[in-house]
C-alpha cells in the first residue's frame, strides 16, 4: 500500500490539519520536521504528537480515538493494595527525568526496537529542562524500579511512555501520577492510544473531535508555581 503524506517544512512550525489524518493507518497525519521544543510544543497544543520506529522517517500522528484516564478513574485494586501494603516503595516526582525516559527506551520482550531513540529522548529531556516534560519515579531500595513520563499541556498531562523493572511499579507511578495531578488540575491523562494494559486499569476513548474539546479546555490553564518541583510524594491507597 502506498501511502502519501504532507512533508514538514524545517522553516515553518505548522501542521496540516488533524482531520487530514489517515484512517489506515489511524491518525497518521505528515512526516519530517524536527523535534525541537517548539515544534512538539506545537503539536501537543494541536493534539499531535511524534511516534515512529528506527529507521523511519519522523512521523506524526492524531489518531481518531485518544486512551484517557478520567479524573479520578485511577485507584488501587486489592492486588495493588496488596502490593503497596508490603513493599517499601518511595515515590517522586522529576528527580530523575532522564533516567526514566532511559528506561522507558528499553525494548520490551516482545519488541524488536525501541521508538524511543537517542534522538527522542535528547529532545524530551530539553522539554524537561524548559519545564513542560516531568517524571514520576518509583524507587525500591534506592533504586529506580518504575516511572512514568510525559508533557504537561496547560491542565493536561500527555503521557508518553512508562516501564518497570518490578511487577505494578507501572501501576504505582500512573497512581501516583494522577494524585498528584488532582492536587493543582483537573487530572485528565492523556495515553495517546488505547492498549490492553490502559484498557484494563481504566482508560476511556475518546473521539479526536470530543479529545480537541477537551484539549482547548485545558490548554490555556495554569499550573500553580512548584507545582512540578522535584519532590518526593506520598500514594494515598
Amino acid at each position: 500500500m502506498v501511502i502519501y503524506l504532507p512533508e514538514l517544512s524545517n522553516s515553518s512550525l505548522e501542521f496540516p490539519p488533524v482531520s487530514q489524518a489517515l484512517t489506515e493507518p489511524d491518525g497518521l497525519l505528515a512526516m519530517g520536521g524536527d523535534l525541537s521544543p517548539e515544534r512538539l510544543l506545537k503539536a501537543y497544543h494541536s493534539g499531535i504528537f511524534p511516534w515512529f520506529s528506527p529507521g523511519d522517517p519522523l512521523l506524526w500522528w492524531s489518531p481518531s480515538q485518544r486512551a484517557i484516564f478520567m479524573p479520578g478513574a485511577l485507584k488501587p485494586n486489592r492486588t495493588l493494595r496488596k502490593v503497596l501494603h508490603h513493599s517499601s516503595f518511595d515515590i517522586s516526582v522529576n528527580k530523575a527525568f532522564s533516567a526514566v525516559i532511559k528506561a522507558c527506551s528499553a525494548p520490551r520482550p516482545s519488541q524488536q526496537g525501541t521508538w524511543i531513540v537517542p534522538d527522542i529522548q535528547q529532545a524530551y529531556v530539553a522539554l524537561h529542562q524548559q519545564g513542560h516534560a516531568h517524571s514520576i519515579e518509583v524507587w525500591s531500595e534506592g533504586e529506580l524500579v518504575g516511572g512514568c513520563y510525559g508533557v504537561m499541556v496547560g491542565q493536561l498531562f500527555c503521557g508518553e511512555s512508562m516501564f518497570n523493572t518490578q511487577p505494578n511499579t507501572a501501576k504505582v507511578a500512573l497512581v501516583a501520577l494522577q494524585q498528584h495531578l488532582s492536587t493543582f488540575a483537573t487530572g485528565y491523562i492523556d495515553c495517546q492510544m488505547m492498549n490492553p494494559f490502559l484498557q484494563q486499569l481504566g482508560a476511556e476513548p475518546l473521539s479526536r473531535r470530543t479529545y480537541l474539546t477537551l484539549l482547548a479546555n485545558h490548554k490555556a490553564l495554569f499550573c500553580p508555581a512548584g507545582s512540578w518541583k522535584a519532590q518526593d510524594l506520598k500514594l494515598e491507597f
